[in-house]
């Protein structure tokens, strides 16, 4: 039950997400398949990885009797607005801590506009104290300003996320050998690998952000969740270009190609991303013939 006493499978998510199989020459060339997860399509307000991520938050929030979530994001954190639609579907009271206090003086972007429209309060930090925001002192701070409350991690990544993403792992047990997946923070990537099968896949994650962090953070959230490193799962850290919500004149032209051949237009900061990564390693030889891939499209 939520803050409203509604359940949380009163937001009829469509799960299992679709699995749709597209055709492309580029892969078929070697011998490769390609399905599309279509988590895009679980809900229209919370699709993805973030329903899978935020579902088992948001029944930890309500059992323990909070009417108020405050989580973490940037500018364009798609995060931040999913939790804001939570709190306006399910009765919760939300906070966004933002990254940038120079953003409190300019006009709210798309993102931060549905936000805000779905009942979000927005905090803007400078950067210096968000990049501390998981410390004890920094969150007993933002209690004592805002009163009690369930934190939610930025991106929302902790080990209820990634046992909530297990589900998108065992959902394609049997359809693909190699499951493939852009990565923000790393919980839905942690929760894929253990929920496939052991043995017979495994999982690829291609982070949109540089640095090199990732899989050290993986690898922690994997032992909070499931006590320790499980599933095949590896990272390629070639396809950022550039860093979160940047993007190049390849990527462009490779998403715009993929958006004519298969109707699907993949998102910059994240899918288009991932996307190009796999059909990259397929090029390159990755892949043995009569491998089927699939690719998680987020939202």
């Amino acid at each position: 039950m939520t803050a409203t006493g509604l359940p949380l499978d009163a937001l009829r998510p469509r799960l299992p997400s679709p699995l749709v199989a597209i055709e492309d020459a580029r892969l078929a060339r070697h011998g490769v398949r390609l399905l599309l997860k279509r988590d895009d399509l679980i809900h229209p307000d919370l699709p993805g990885n973030k329903w899978r991520k935020l579902r088992l938050n948001l029944q930890a929030a309500a059992d323990a009797g909070h009417d108020t979530l405050l989580t973490f994001g940037g500018a364009y954190s798609n995060h931040l607005r999913a939790t804001a639609a939570a709190g306006r579907l399910l009765g919760f009271t939300t906070i966004g801590v933002v990254r940038g206090d120079e953003l409190a003086r300019r006009p709210l972007n798309p993102s931060l506009t549905r936000a805000a429209a779905d009942g979000m309060r927005l905090a803007f930090v400078d950067r210096t104290t968000y990049r501390r925001k998981a410390e004890p002192d920094v969150v007993e701070e933002l209690r004592e300003r805002f009163g009690r409350c369930y934190v939610v991690p930025e991106g929302g990544s902790n080990a209820l996320a990634a046992r909530g993403c297990a589900e998108l792992g065992r959902e394609l047990r049997g359809a693909a050998d190699v499951v493939a997946v852009a990565c923000g923070t790393g919980g839905t990537l942690a929760g894929l690998a253990a929920g496939l099968a052991p043995g017979n896949q495994r999982a690829i994650g291609f982070p949109v952000l540089k640095g090199g962090f990732l899989g050290g953070a993986v690898q922690r959230l994997q032992e909070d969740a499931f006590g320790g490193r499980t599933g095949d799962w590896t990272l390629d850290e070639r396809f950022h270009h550039g860093g979160y919500a940047r993007t190049t004149p390849g990527l462009d032209a490779f998403a715009e190609d993929f958006a004519d051949r298969h109707g699907l237009v993949p998102d910059r900061v994240y899918v288009a991303k991932m996307l190009h990564g796999l059909f990259t390693l397929a090029d390159e030889g990755a892949f043995s013939p009569g491998t089927r891939l699939a690719a998680v499209v987020t939202g």
